[in-house]
């Protein structure tokens, strides 16, 4: 797998996550400790992506 489509994954995962926490948070009785673990994981996966851009510019 190329840097580039592995990159598109993760953007593709973490616009995945940010739909799921839109709908997740407008509903009543909101587990705010699945939202705070969602949070984490988009921030992994932004943290990731930049990583791998930053990655693929210096190479």
């Amino acid at each position: 797998m190329s840097v580039e489509s592995h990159i598109n994954q993760l953007e593709m995962r973490h616009r995945s996550l940010d739909a799921e926490l839109n709908s997740i948070t407008v509903s009543p009785g909101v587990d705010q400790t699945k939202i705070a673990e969602l949070k984490r994981q988009k921030l992994w996966l932004k943290d990731e992506i930049h990583r791998l851009r930053k990655k693929q510019l210096v190479h």
